[in-house]
């Protein structure tokens, strides 16, 4: 009955680090999803990997839509989204790589540079600190930079932070399953 308890426990304690470890990406850093954001720099400093999830926080004067192609996300054609949220602080899993593309919905917001095109990437890539420069990453953002922003900072800084407090709760979860195993 105690190996079952353990194999049990392991396999919690094997979820619960799989989600830990996928990071929360801020859209924007400290500014969130605004027009005034340089999505450009802030993307520049990122890394998006299966699993991670996006938090796009943003007033009532904003939205967000997710558009199906590259076509649509070049010319802000927003007349068919994949999904259209409006709760100002959305989070969208990225659950497989390859390309997304979101923009803002309210009326021009999109060809002023309201805009990401988002990478992602298998969840064995490069974290942020070792990441390509960002004229070899594979991450871009068509956006225009109005301002340098010290956004990228502030959401690395949270990351890493994030990180090792997952670190430490799957540690801690560990731990706590092998000496309830040896009970």
């Amino acid at each position: 009955m105690g190996h079952k308890n353990t194999i049990f426990l392991a396999l919690v304690a094997t979820l619960i680090a799989k989600e830990a470890f996928a990071a929360q990406h801020v859209v924007g850093g400290s500014q969130g999803w605004d027009q005034s954001t340089d999505f450009k720099t802030w993307i520049s400093g990122q890394t998006f990997k299966v699993g991670d999830k996006l938090v796009f926080k943003y007033t009532s004067l904003h939205s967000v839509v997710e558009l199906g192609s590259e076509s649509a996300y070049k010319n802000c054609d927003i007349s068919s989204p994949i999904k259209s949220l409006s709760t100002g602080n959305d989070v969208v899993k990225l659950d497989k790589p390859g390309t997304r593309y979101f923009t803002c919905g309210t009326l021009g917001h999109c060809s002023q540079g309201m805009k990401v095109k988002i990478t992602t990437v298998k969840g064995n890539a490069l974290s942020p600190a070792s990441s390509p420069s960002p004229s070899s990453s594979p991450l871009s953002s068509s956006s225009p930079s109005s301002s340098p922003s010290s956004s990228t900072t502030t959401t690395t800084d949270t990351s890493s932070a994030s990180q090792c407090f997952t670190s430490f709760i799957f540690i801690l979860a560990l731990s706590v399953t092998i000496m309830i195993s040896l009970f």
